[in-house]
């Protein structure tokens, strides 16, 4: 692994240029030699001398028979007190024993910081410096892996050949006594999990060269250069080194690798010369392991590496293939990079270009974390809203499906979420409290996390000491890092959210930063143009306003984003100008430090954790874009001195080279650039620009339910509609309410049925169409390449079939030309035709018809109609689905609207029973409906009226017991009823109080 220089200013300012550096080798001198010959003396020693010695001299310590009591009253004699004494120096060397085989695995395998040995401290730390000096001739990787050259040597340049900069602190410095702790302005925000990276330079001695075959898809997997390079180079990021190696080569099928995401099963890969792990293969020509085809591919493969556009100079930096991590290259149109095994976006290695063909934006496909949030949000919003409109006399008569600019917005938010990651996160800094405040630790300060697709780094204030399990030690002592695959679900015990005050910023290659905008003891400045500004602004503040990794803060908003508010009320307020934001911010200063003095407390993380955490403030985020004048500068400079720790963060867009008080001071550039030079920052920014935001707001007033009651917006689509009369049979008929099942096609007869069947699900539950991306990211939540996207929608395609048209009439005219059922629009959206029918489509008819339509002016009708639509809700939707699919469902409002929709049927049909003072009927119908929506208080109160119309005060009373055992059963007892159904309960049955509680609890 080699580690590129740090780029050096160009002339006149011009951006920097990545230098390439050919891979700094490390000398062995004969002080390395002395210390592995005493350090290997010394191991003998204590490993064979110590044991042989007591065998020795001593013997077998411990008695041959099982002891007595007699024994134990037997006087200590000089015998007794060498055996005992012998025991415990064979405990002590069992665990030194212990300590130098963790200590080789690691050193040897390249793990990092090794697992502790249980109360070891001492000999641990003496067997670390003992293998190092012993391996440190040998063949060992302690030179390359963070955390081992350092052990019993003194480091060496910043220039080292080591794991990118895994030996320095965010500042760049070596950490060392007396300067364990930076402040904020000291320190660089480097990408603590990021790679070194290899030069790509193909030399002219290919002796041992190792290459790699790419597998053929197993069930939902596809390989991918990510995982590739996480198994045989130990880091997924290294995927760029065999990206480079390979790209452009001719491949065994004639095609070439073009794009890093696109990798088809037989290419064969060249691997970078640390490659490791079985499935690799290596280039002698008696290689018994492999086919005699295989073989000659390789070889043909490995010939062409040798032609003269592959050869790199690397002392040419415009030339160099190397992936310096330090400046990462930044084309003009952006390469999708592979999957990562944990990562919800789509790798579909569509481009830039193609996004913008079909109007979806790449700013929300590359912000995962605020697509999930936003995607939550209004998840929630439209729950609401259904049943304030279902709660009304309206009924269902709102449509929440979007159009125009907000339908591309939210497709480009399904495809960009990532729902895992915000899990993950979340999960891990809530179990990390609960760790801290089982040992009765604080919580440190932490200014910043990287996250990438299998790790999660905290960088850190200061030193904190060893992190509690599963954490583990980063790069030095102010990282803290866990992988993902060890985060675990973890039981709801109230622990608050530790930082709720991290949103993203941008991304260094995959690896995404989170700034904690309450932890900075001072104001972060945002310069550059107005317009990029505020994207980033408005990317920042929907974050904040809908993330999942936090429980309650409040987000002041100034100069920009009143609209906003609709994505967050309760969290987001607005204010008029830079003077009122003063005069607040003044005031809340005031009381926080009040509020810190009487607790006792140093900071508001010192009482998030332990039985106070829920009497602690939240975090206040203000982010200013308008300009402050001189005085109201240097006001919030005062403020933002002590802003820390009380829990108050200040982000603030200016055209101030320096502006009073920044702590950190960032820039963002047109082309979407967030450079931090103090900090040695460099970062793909966040956006959120103005058509996005826009869109994201549209979506929220959509469904905002403080405004009124939502309805249909101008231009909105008209509810789809199916042909219920015996010449309307569909071709294929899918039963979606409860157990899946398709009628009028063959049932695949491959491994791609699952997924035929899946896609089918989503396109019949979005008649208005569904992006190929929305589709694929639905699929395969990890990702998939262009082409198996399109293959299985090609199959799709081939499994609906075609709609043949009219057969040839009497005279021998020619028959209508067939249509796919599958097809695409002119936005390149994939639609069904309507002769493909779920029963969902037939139930919404049916209530249409009965409502609005025919049935609406004729009872006998309407009656019919409800009947047939109430007998189709057979179950919850898709019953039964299979365990690890259909996780896009959480993404959609159909679950929440089935309900609604039964209900609305069945209240419909009992009114019409009742009308015909046919209670007994009205009450079956509204008992068929509580099979689907058993929370629905409409249901219950409507069978109790039902129940009284029959004038069986049995039958009521058998009714107000079965609701008073579900609201129990419901909220366990600590919610009491409804107030209006309490009330109509009071109405009915006045001894209800008595009588039936008593029923109940017996």
């Amino acid at each position: 692994m080699a580690r590129t220089a740090r780029p050096t200013p160009g002339p006149s300012g011009s951006p920097p240029r990545r230098q390439s550096q050919p891979l700094p080798v490390r000398t062995r001198t004969a002080g390395d030699f002395v210390k592995a010959f005493f350090a290997f003396v010394a191991l003998s020693a204590l490993l064979i001398g110590v044991p042989g010695a007591l065998a020795y001299f001593v013997g077998w310590p411990l008695p041959h028979e099982a002891p007595t009591l007699e024994t134990v009253r037997r006087p200590i004699t000089a015998s007794v007190f060498v055996d005992v004494l012998t025991v415990v120096v064979w405990l002590a060397w069992a665990q030194f024993a212990a300590c130098v085989i963790v200590e080789g695995k690691a050193e040897i395998s390249g793990i990092g910081m090794p697992s502790r040995v249980p109360g070891a401290g001492p000999s641990q730390l003496l067997a670390r410096q003992l293998v190092a000096a012993l391996l440190l001739v040998g063949a060992s990787a302690a030179s390359l892996t963070p955390g081992l050259s350092q052990i019993g040597t003194a480091y060496e340049d910043n220039t080292r050949g080591t794991v990118a900069s895994a030996q320095q602190t965010p500042g760049g410095e070596r950490v060392g006594e007396g300067q364990r702790h930076l402040e904020p302005h000291q320190q660089r925000m480097v990408d603590p999990a990021r790679p070194g990276t290899g030069s790509a330079h193909v030399g002219e001695e290919r002796r041992q060269t190792k290459f790699y075959r790419i597998q053929p898809p197993e069930g939902r997997h596809h390989d991918s250069l990510w995982e590739i390079a996480e198994r045989h180079l130990d880091d997924g990021r290294r995927y760029k080194e065999i990206y480079q190696l390979n790209k452009d080569r001719v491949q065994p099928d004639g095609s070439r690798l073009s794009q890093a995401s696109l990798i088809r099963p037989g290419w064969i890969m060249e691997m970078p010369a640390d490659a490791h792990g079985g499935e690799l293969v290596e280039m002698p020509e008696d290689s018994p392991e492999i086919t005699k085809g295989l073989r000659e591919q390789i070889r043909e493969y490995d010939r062409s590496s040798r032609t003269p556009h592959r050869d790199v100079d690397p002392g040419r930096a415009d030339q160099a293939r190397d992936i310096s991590v330090d400046q990462p290259a930044r084309p003009s149109v952006p390469e999708p990079a592979p999957t990562t095994p944990d990562d919800r976006r789509s790798a579909d290695s569509a481009t830039s270009a193609d996004a913008s063909a079909f109007g979806l934006s790449e700013a929300l496909i590359g912000a995962p974390l605020l697509a999930a949030g936003l995607l939550a949000a209004l998840g929630r919003r439209r729950r609401a809203a259904l049943w304030q409109s279902a709660m009304s006399t309206l009924g269902l008569g709102i449509d929440l499906t979007p159009t125009g600019p907000a339908a591309r917005a939210e497709e480009a938010l399904l495809v960009g979420a990532d729902p895992a990651a915000v899990r993950d996160l979340d999960r891990a800094l809530r179990g990390l409290s609960a760790a801290l405040a089982a040992d009765g630790r604080e919580l440190p300060v932490v200014y910043a996390a990287w996250l990438t697709g299998t790790e999660l780094h905290l960088q850190l204030s200061a030193a904190y000491g060893e992190p509690p399990r599963p954490w583990q030690l980063g790069q030095d002592e102010t990282f803290w890092r866990l992988r993902r695959s060890a985060i675990t679900e973890h039981a709801d015990d109230g622990t608050a959210a530790p930082y709720p005050g991290l949103v993203s910023l941008g991304t260094l290659d995959e690896a995404r930063l989170l700034l904690n905008l309450e932890a900075v003891p001072g104001i972060v400045s945002l310069t550059g143009a107005e317009t990029d500004r505020t994207a980033v602004f408005a990317s920042i503040a929907a974050e904040l306003a809908t993330s999942g990794w936090s429980d309650r803060l409040t987000l002041t908003l100034v100069g920009f984003g009143a609209e906003l508010g609709a994505l967050a009320p309760t969290r987001i307020r607005h204010l008029d100008g830079v003077a009122a934001l003063v005069e607040t911010m003044t005031a809340e200063t005031e009381q926080r430090r009040a509020a810190l003095s009487v607790a006792g407390h140093d900071s508001v993380l010192t009482g998030r954790t332990g039985q106070a955490q829920h009497t602690q403030r939240a975090p206040h985020l203000v982010l200013l874009a308008a300009e402050p004048d001189g005085e109201q500068a240097t006001r919030l400079a005062e403020l933002a001195a002590d802003s820390g720790r009380l829990g108050i963060g200040y982000l603030i867009g200016t055209t101030r080279q320096q502006f009073p008080g920044a702590t950190w001071e960032l820039d963002v550039t047109p082309d979407g650039t967030l450079r931090a030079p103090l900090l040695g920052l460099e970062l793909t920014a966040q956006r959120l620009p103005a058509e996005q935001h826009r869109a994201v707001v549209e979506l929220f007033a959509a469904a905002d339910t403080d405004g009124g009651t939502p309805g249909r917006a101008d231009g909105q689509r008209a509810p789809f509609l199916v042909d219920i009369s015996e010449a309307g049979r569909p071709a294929v008929y899918a039963r979606l309410l409860g157990d899946y099942e398709v009628m009028g096609l063959e049932t695949p007869d491959d491994d791609r049925g699952a997924l035929l069947h899946e896609a089918l699900a989503l396109l019949l539950l979005h008649r208005e169409g569904v992006h190929p991306r929305v589709l694929a990211s639905a699929l395969w939540p990890r990702g998939a390449t262009e082409d198996v996207r399109d293959a299985l929608i090609e199959r799709l395609r081939e499994w609906l079939g075609d709609d043949r048209g009219p057969e040839p009439g009497p005279g021998g005219g020619a028959a209508g030309a067939s249509a796919p059922r599958l097809r695409s629009d002119a936005t390149g959206r994939l639609i069904l035709a309507s002769s493909v029918v779920s029963d969902l489509d037939v139930l919404r008819t049916l209530h249409h018809e009965a409502t609005q339509g025919r049935g609406a002016n004729d009872p006998r009708t309407r009656e019919r109609l409800l009947t047939d639509a109430l007998a189709l809700a057979r179950g919850p939707l898709l019953a039964g689905r299979p365990q690890g699919r259909y996780g896009w469902l959480a993404h959609e409002i159909i679950e929440a609207q089935l309900p609604l929709l039964v209900a609305d049927v069945a209240l419909a049909l009992a009114a019409h029973h009742g009308a015909a003072e046919r209670p007994h009927q009205a009450m079956a119908a509204l008992e068929a409906a509580l099979a689907s929506a058993p929370a629905d208080e409409r249901l219950w109160n409507e069978l109790l009226r039902a129940a009284h119309a029959t004038g069986d005060t049995a039958q009521l009373t058998t009714t107000a017991t079965a609701l008073l055992d579900h609201n129990a059963t419901l909220s366990g007892g600590a919610r009491g009823l409804p107030p209006r159904t309490e009330a109509l309960l009071d109405e009915l049955l006045p001894t209800w109080r008595g009588d039936v509680r008593r029923a109940t609890a017996n």
